[in-house]
């Protein structure tokens, strides 16, 4: 079983859009998946009642205020290739919690300077987590996100990142598709599989899996 964090230490830098529509693409690699929501929110939660799309079947609700109860819930799953968790921005507990299960945290990042200062607090908590196991797990791997080729923060947001020292995984662009398809309770791979932001999900997913394994 794999499992796979997304987490950040700030809202707003796509980390639902990026876990429900990755869970959404190894479902469609053929993978049996478990999607757990820790936000407080609830946002896939509210995303896969929109429909009976593919995040109908396996997007569970967590406990976000509980890290024992999300830590419980992981190990009680059996028989399931990947676990995906959602975790919340303002929870560090919580998302302590989820690095401690996972084989990669996947940490993603916007092109806005608040986002980038942000992404240093979520890297320390994985290395924390890291130090904590004595082991070389979670891999981290940071996310390139909701970004915009048009704009020059945009076109250096890779650049940036890797100046942090951490290696990065494909990116996901900033596209109204991909809000259009929550509107409809799909990911983008049932929405829009022939588009850009379904390949941007494909090779991500790709390198995820490659990488946590």
């Amino acid at each position: 079983m794999t499992i796979i964090a997304v987490a950040g230490r700030k809202g707003g830098i796509g980390k639902s859009t990026i876990a429900g529509n990755l869970a959404g693409e190894f479902a469609v690699m053929k993978k049996s998946v478990i999607l757990l929501d820790a936000d407080p929110q609830h946002s896939l939660v509210a995303w896969a009642a929109q429909g009976e799309g593919l995040l109908s079947k396996f997007t569970e609700k967590v406990d976000s205020g509980s890290p024992e109860a999300l830590k419980t819930r992981v190990r009680k799953i059996k028989d399931v290739d990947i676990v995906l968790i959602d975790t919340p921005p303002g929870m560090p507990e919580t998302a302590y919690a989820a690095a401690l299960v996972a084989d990669l945290v996947l940490l993603p990042c916007g092109p806005s300077p608040l986002d980038l200062f942000a992404l240093k607090e979520a890297v320390a908590l994985a290395l924390k987590a890291r130090a904590q196991r004595r082991s070389k797990k979670p891999r981290i791997r940071f996310v390139p996100s909701k970004f915009n080729l048009s704009t020059n923060l945009g076109r250096g947001l890779t650049e940036r990142l890797e100046k942090m020292g951490k290696k990065l995984l494909p990116g996901i662009s900033q596209r109204v598709i991909l809000a259009e398809a929550v509107e409809e309770g799909m990911t983008i791979s049932e929405f829009a599989p022939n588009s850009p932001s379904h390949a941007e999900f494909q090779a991500l997913a790709k390198a995820a899996l490659k990488v946590s394994n």
